[in-house]
């Protein structure tokens, strides 16, 4: 689905729940669950960082680059 309404503190928790859930999975031996989380955590990490770039490009903006 579509990540980018979440804000990078609900991607963070997300993520953060997709890492307790794997542990789980894998005891479970339920190898297509452990790719199912793998893949929502890969996916919920890459909108994490696309966001964060997003971010420090738009703190640094304003500023003069002297090189």
């Amino acid at each position: 689905g579509d990540l980018s309404h979440l804000t990078i503190d609900e991607l963070n928790e997300k993520i953060s729940e997709l890492h307790k859930k794997l542990p789980i999975a894998m005891r479970s031996g339920n190898a297509h669950l452990c790719n199912q989380l793998r893949m929502a955590l890969e996916s919920y990490s890459n909108k994490y960082q696309e966001k964060l770039r997003e971010t420090q490009t738009k703190e640094f903006k304003d500023k003069i680059n002297i090189q």
